[in-house]
């Protein structure tokens, strides 16, 4: 039985992280919140540095477990 390709799904789109970005930055930028702007981006470097540090405690991990 053969797929059809119009049931495929694709992974575009805002996830939360982008979601909450935005907001924070339509907020900031209609001055509701007075946040330096390291803070309006901080779900995006917040996400980096836990995937950095996740990918790092991997490495770790498996260079000990040899």
């Amino acid at each position: 039985m053969a797929k059809n390709s119009s049931s495929k799904k694709t992974g575009g789109g805002f996830g939360f992280v982008g979601g909450l970005t935005l907001l924070f930055i339509g907020l900031k930028l209609c001055k509701v919140i007075n946040w330096s702007w390291i803070w309006v981006i901080s779900p995006i470097w917040i996400t980096v540095a836990l995937v950095i540090g996740l990918f790092i405690l991997g490495m770790i991990i498996g260079y000990f477990s040899k």
